[in-house]
């Protein structure tokens, strides 16, 4: 049975790998998660960021959700002191 959809795309089948694949598919999948902790760590900005997005978006629950990040992302200013500042609730 195929399988539709971006359910599709995200499921990998890795019996059709050898074992050393599946090792070698196993710590790239660990090496990326490490370093992608790293990079968030380093980088707190972020989660201000993508939890502010996150707020508004929640809070205005709109219609077409690619505009509003688009809306959202291009009015981002980034002063020191605040990465939010000049996207508190503008709509």
């Amino acid at each position: 049975m195929e399988e539709h959809g971006k359910d599709a795309l995200t499921k990998v089948n890795v019996s059709v790998l050898s074992p050393e694949q599946q090792e070698q598919l196993r710590q790239f999948k660990i090496q990326t998660r490490i370093s992608n902790e790293k990079y968030l760590r380093a980088h707190p900005e972020v989660d201000e960021i993508v939890g502010g997005f996150l707020r508004h978006l929640l809070m205005k629950r709109p219609s077409d959700i690619r505009e509003f990040a688009a809306d959202h992302f291009s009015s981002l200013t980034i002063p020191s002191g605040s990465v939010m500042k000049g996207n508190i609730d503008t709509d």
